[in-house]
């Protein structure tokens, strides 16, 4: 089994929730069994798309690696939606966002970094997507302001779902709008007029013979309906867990959600920085919250106008804007001078340990 092949492991864990499912086991093995089934769908989803980028040019390749690049996530959220987990659903956009910047970017920069005395990675294409983040970090917590100054105040950690008025439904559907029409622009200026600065040389010499298209399509059709059925199941299972556990609904949503969706291609940005290739390990870190940032937060508030109970307003909980607004800031920072060293990777994961505890008491 290769270094980037243990997602694989885990394919039992997905007839395993199936079957615990349909016998209506307890929700907390069910979650548990959903959440570990979910890593090799995500991980295989993954795989289909680089293939399919592969055989289709930079050009299209590029289109494809960030239009299902965190398609989990957004699989497992909208069936969130779906079940009115509002709350859970603004927790896991937040802590994909963290996941990312922190946790990951992190662990690449520790484990990249143990062997030398610094790495190097390209400033301006990292600069330029951690600007992107700064700027929708400001859409984002607009909503909540309003809140504050005009409105019913922020939502609390442990609720589940609040109605918000529609204006500030309103406030979230405009803004959606713009990050999506800067999601837009940023994916012409970086495929397009600056495609060399978002493309870093990688060694393919390990990846073998490409995958036919047809075997990349079928692959990718099997893998998105096992994570909509995995997503179900997780999600039907998540309010019941979390009684059980002991543990919000909230936590969940910000750590576990956030984490499973994604671990595969977590665990690709820290094997790539092991073998210095930080520009590719820094894009996959930074890229994947820009694109949950721009693109995924704003489909699914206006996906809510149509799944759901009710729409949902892009107000997040006081724990919720100070995750955001620290991890973006700090991606700002460590992508400013264009190198990173081991213990800049300490300093990441203590941030996000810290986050997380403050977020498992809330």
């Amino acid at each position: 089994m290769s270094s980037q092949g243990w997602p694989y492991l885990l394919v039992p864990f997905i007839p395993i929730a199936i079957v615990l499912e349909l016998a209506h086991a307890g929700a907390v093995v069910i979650f548990f069994a959903s959440a570990l089934g979910v890593i090799p769908t995500a991980a295989l989803m993954g795989r289909a798309t680089e293939e399919l980028a592969v055989r289709s040019g930079p050009g299209i390749g590029g289109l494809l690696n960030v239009t299902f690049g965190n398609a989990p996530e957004l699989i497992i959220a909208l069936f969130a939606l779906n079940a009115g987990l509002h709350e859970v659903v603004k927790a896991s956009i937040v802590g994909s966002i963290m996941g990312n910047v922190l946790l990951v970017l992190g662990a690449a920069m520790f484990f990249g970094g143990l062997k030398r005395d610094r790495q190097y990675f390209n400033r301006t294409a990292a600069s330029s997507q951690a600007s992107m983040l700064l700027l929708a970090a400001a859409a984002l917590v607009m909503p909540a302001i309003y809140e504050m100054v005009d409105g019913s105040g922020l939502p609390l950690p442990g609720a589940e779902r609040v109605h918000y008025d529609t204006t500030v439904q309103g406030l979230s559907a405009a803004v959606a709008c713009v990050l999506i029409a800067s999601y837009v622009a940023g994916l012409w200026f970086s495929l397009k007029t600056h495609r060399d600065l978002f493309n870093p040389e990688s060694d393919d010499s390990d990846h073998g013979e490409p995958w036919t298209v047809r075997k990349s399509v079928i692959a990718l059709c099997v893998a998105g309906i096992a994570v909509g059925v995995m997503s179900e199941i997780l999600v039907d299972s998540i309010s019941d867990a979390a009684t059980q556990l002991g543990l919000s609904e909230f936590f969940i949503g910000v750590i576990v959600v956030a984490i499973v969706g994604n671990a595969a291609e977590h665990w690709v940005a820290v094997l790539v920085a092991m073998k210095d290739k930080m520009d590719l390990a820094v894009n996959i870190a930074i890229g994947s919250s820009a694109q949950i940032a721009l693109f995924v937060a704003p489909v699914l508030v206006l996906m809510s106008f149509v799944l759901g109970p009710h729409p949902m307003a892009l107000v997040f909980n006081g724990f919720e804007l100070g995750g955001i607004l620290l991890a973006i800031l700090i991606a700002n920072h460590v992508t400013a001078e264009g190198e990173s060293t081991w213990y800049e990777g300490v300093q990441l994961l203590a941030v996000y340990f810290v986050l997380g505890i403050a977020f498992l008491v809330a």
